[in-house]
């Protein structure tokens, strides 16, 4: 399977659903949906987290867990919790069809 398909909820329950290609980031795929919220200043280069989304069961159990940089990076996001990622980490596998990602509502507005 070489697509699958991502899910993005907005903060008011809006969801946008994408066609993803397996090796693509989660970040990439928004940028290329014009997902709101999810904005990627630093272009995937792990130095911003204007890509921080939650992952939602099952699949946050699904990606490698998060380097030592993406945690850096992201004490600095709104709302992080257990389940936060940045999408510029996050590369699609076809274990990740139907993934759901919550967009944190202080980016919506942004």
């Amino acid at each position: 399977m070489n697509q699958i398909s991502v899910i993005f909820e907005q903060p008011n329950g809006e969801e946008h659903h994408c066609v993803a290609r397996c090796g693509d980031t989660l970040m990439d795929v928004a940028l290329d949906n014009g997902v709101p919220g999810i904005v990627a200043q630093c272009g995937g280069g792990c130095t911003c987290c204007t890509c921080h989304c939650w992952i939602q069961s099952p699949w946050f159990e699904r990606i490698p867990g998060a380097g030592q940089d993406e945690i850096d990076i992201l004490a600095y996001a709104w709302g992080v919790a257990d389940n936060s990622r940045l999408a510029c980490q996050v590369v699609l596998t076809a274990d990740l069809d139907g993934l759901r990602a919550w967009v944190p509502a202080q980016q919506s507005l942004n």
